[in-house]
């Protein structure tokens, strides 16, 4: 009987905005379509978020030129308001994310289950330029 390890994968961000700012970008869908992309070849359509426990959300991730796309949700597990996000994926693996704001900056730290098709290094890079173009959109507004 063959038991499968867990990875873990950690990315963190300091935003520098208030976390009920903070808090209004992450879960809002007008402010999702502008930031959930890893490069700038990738864009969002569409995003639906039901941002309460035991609610759903879908966000649809597509290349620029057409070539690839897919669907990106999950149901949340937890969600206190301004504090944390607990969800888990459409294949099963948990996100736990947390927010902690102090005056004007806030600093948001995700921790994610690794899946078995690309490198850790990989999944790590490409949450971590989707946090990181969280925290320039959400200064920019």
């Amino acid at each position: 009987m063959s038991t499968a390890v867990k990875t873990s994968i950690t990315v963190s961000a300091i935003v520098n905005a208030p976390v009920a700012k903070v808090w209004d970008a992450w879960g809002k869908p007008e402010h999702i379509v502008n930031w959930c992309s890893a490069s700038a070849d990738w864009h969002v359509p569409k995003a639906e978020n039901d941002l309460r426990t035991g609610g759903t959300f879908s966000t649809r991730m597509e290349a620029k030129d057409g070539s690839f796309g897919f669907d990106f949700g999950g149901i949340y597990d937890e969600v206190k308001t301004n504090e944390i996000i607990a969800y888990t994926m459409g294949d099963g693996r948990k996100v736990h994310i947390t927010f902690e704001g102090e005056g004007n900056a806030t600093k948001i730290i995700e921790t994610f289950d690794a899946e078995a098709e690309n490198s850790v290094e990989m999944q790590q890079a490409g949450w971590q330029a989707i946090l990181d173009n969280f925290k320039n959109y959400t200064e920019a507004l």
